[in-house]
C-alpha cells in the first residue's frame, strides 16, 4: 500500500510504525474470507482491508473522525483472525490499536456513549465496584425491559451474585514436592478473579504439586487491555508501568523463570508490553523482558512440565469440544498447546467447527456492540451443538462467560480440567455428569 505521510508526521513513533504496516498490505483481500463482522455484515468497511483504509486516511490527513467511521473501527473485534489469514504478515492488531488512540483524543462520542465506555473502564477492573454494581443489576433485573437495548444486555451479562471466598489470599505459593524446579508469577486478573477465582485456584494447586512456585504481586490489578482496547491509552499505560515495573523487581531481585497468564487477552496484551513501549529509554528494556517472560498456562505447562496424568474416570470417557480463544490462537498462536494437554487426560477432543471464528465476547464488545455479538454467540452455539460434546473448554474467561449464556453444556477452562486429571479436585460444574 502506498503511503504520504510527511516527514514531520513520522516523527511520531506511533505514525512511523503504522506507516510500516500500511506499506505490507497488498490489498488481496484474504483477511475479509475470514473476518467474523465483514461475513456478518457484507461491508468492505467491516472488515480488516476497509478498516485500514479509514485508518490510514485519518492519520495521513489528520482528520477528525466522522460517526460513520467510528462506527465501523468500533465494530472490530479485535479478534486478529485476519492476521493469521494474512499472506503479507500485516500487523492488524498494532494498526486497529493506534487507530482507536486516535478515536478517543480526536472524536466526541454522544453522550451516553461515552459514559457507559467510562463506566466499564472504571468498574470492570474494580473488584469492588464490580461487585456492588452485580449486586444492583440483581435489583433491575425485573424491569430490565425498560431500559434501551445495551443497557438491557449490559444488566444480562453482569452476574447478580459472585463467589463469595476470593480464594488467592498469599503473595507466595511454595511447592507442594521436594524439589523446586521454577518461580513464577501468575496474573490473577481482575474480571476472572471476581467470576471464577476457581480458575486461578486450579492454577496454583496444578504448578504447586508439579514443583512450581508461584508469587501473586498484590499491587498488580489489570493487565491494562481492557483501556487499551476502548481506546482509553492513558489509563492503560498507567497499568502497563505499574505491571512492568512489579515483575522486573520480582524477577531480577528474587527470580522469575515466567510469568503466567490464564487469561488469553491479557496474555496477547501483555506479550504486546515490548513493542508499546519500544522508544520508552525508562521501560524499553524492563517491558520487553517482561513480554519474554510472558507465558500462557498451556504453553508453560507444555514446555517446562512433565505432567502426571491419572486415570480418572476408567469406566468414562468425556467428549470435550475445545473453544480456541481468538486472543489465544490469533493473538498468540498458541492454539494446538491446550487440546494436546486434554488429550493426555485421556478424553476425546473435538475442534469446534469454524473454530477461527469468534464467540462474540471479545472483552467489552458484548456489553458495547450487543446486536452482533448476540449473532456470533448463536453461531458458535450451533457449531458447537453440531459435535454434541459433553463438556465446553477455553482458556478464557470471557469466552466462557459469552458461552456460558448460549448453552446449558458445562464449560469449563482447560487449567481446571488438567488440574483434576493430576490430582487435583474436580470442578463443580462437573458434578453433575
Amino acid at each position: 500500500m502506498q503511503t504520504n505521510f510527511t516527514e514531520n508526521q513520522l516523527k511520531d513513533k506511533d505514525n512511523k510504525s503504522s506507516e510500516k504496516i500500511f506499506r505490507k498490505c497488498v490489498h488481496c483481500g484474504m483477511c475479509n474470507a475470514t473476518c467474523p463482522t465483514y461475513q456478518l455484515l457484507g461491508d468492505e468497511l467491516d472488515g480488516p482491508r476497509g478498516r485500514i483504509y479509514l485508518i490510514q486516511d485519518m492519520l495521513e490527513n489528520e482528520k477528525k473522525p466522522s460517526a460513520n467511521v467510528v462506527k465501523h473501527i468500533d465494530r472490530c473485534l479485535s479478534c486478529y483472525s485476519c492476521m493469521t489469514t494474512c499472506p503479507s504478515e500485516v500487523n492488524y492488531m498494532h494498526l486497529i490499536d493506534h487507530g482507536r488512540n486516535y478515536i478517543e483524543k480526536n472524536y466526541e462520542r454522544p453522550f451516553w456513549d461515552k459514559q457507559i465506555r467510562n463506566l466499564l473502564s472504571v468498574i470492570l477492573p474494580n473488584q469492588n465496584l464490580f461487585r456492588i454494581v452485580g449486586f444492583l443489576t440483581r435489583l433491575l433485573k425485573p424491569i430490565k425491559f425498560l431500559f434501551p437495548t445495551k443497557i438491557k444486555k449490559m444488566i444480562t451479562l453482569i452476574p447478580s451474585q459472585f463467589p463469595k471466598k476470593q480464594l488467592i489470599e498469599k503473595r507466595i505459593y511454595p511447592v507442594k514436592i521436594e524439589k523446586r524446579i521454577a518461580r513464577v508469577a501468575l496474573l490473577s486478573g481482575c474480571v476472572q478473579r471476581t467470576l471464577s477465582p476457581q480458575i486461578n485456584e486450579a492454577t496454583i494447586r496444578l504448578l504447586n504439586r508439579h514443583g512450581v512456585e508461584v508469587v501473586v504481586p498484590k499491587k498488580i490489578e489489570c493487565c491494562g487491555s481492557l483501556n487499551h482496547h476502548l481506546g482509553k491509552e492513558n489509563s492503560a499505560q498507567k497499568d502497563f508501568k505499574n505491571n512492568i515495573l512489579i515483575w522486573y523487581d520480582e524477577y531480577l531481585n528474587r527470580g522469575l523463570d515466567a510469568i503466567i497468564s490464564n487469561t488469553s487477552g491479557c496474555g496477547t496484551t501483555l506479550k504486546d508490553y515490548g513493542f508499546i513501549f519500544r522508544e520508552n529509554i525508562e521501560l524499553k528494556k524492563k517491558a520487553k523482558k517482561i513480554s519474554e517472560l510472558t507465558k500462557d498456562i498451556s504453553e508453560f505447562l507444555i514446555e517446562n512440565l512433565k505432567l502426571n496424568f491419572k486415570n480418572i474416570n476408567k469406566e468414562k470417557n468425556y467428549k470435550i469440544a475445545y473453544h480456541s480463544p481468538c486472543s489465544m490462537q490469533h493473538g498468540q498462536k498458541v492454539h494446538d498447546e491446550p487440546m494436546n494437554l486434554i488429550k493426555k487426560t485421556g478424553n476425546e477432543v473435538i475442534e469446534i467447527p469454524d473454530g477461527h471464528l469468534c464467540c462474540g465476547s471479545a472483552g467489552t464488545y458484548n456489553m458495547l456492540q450487543t446486536e452482533i455479538a448476540d449473532k456470533l454467540l448463536k453461531e458458535k452455539i450451533t457449531n458447537i451443538e453440531k459435535v454434541k460434546p459433553d463438556i465446553i473448554s477455553t482458556g478464557n474467561i470471557g469466552c466462557i462467560a459469552q458461552i456460558a449464556n448460549g448453552t446449558t453444556i458445562p464449560i469449563l477452562h482447560t487449567v481446571e480440567i488438567i488440574d483434576w486429571y493430576t490430582g487435583g479436585t474436580k470442578p463443580k460444574i462437573l458434578s453433575q455428569l
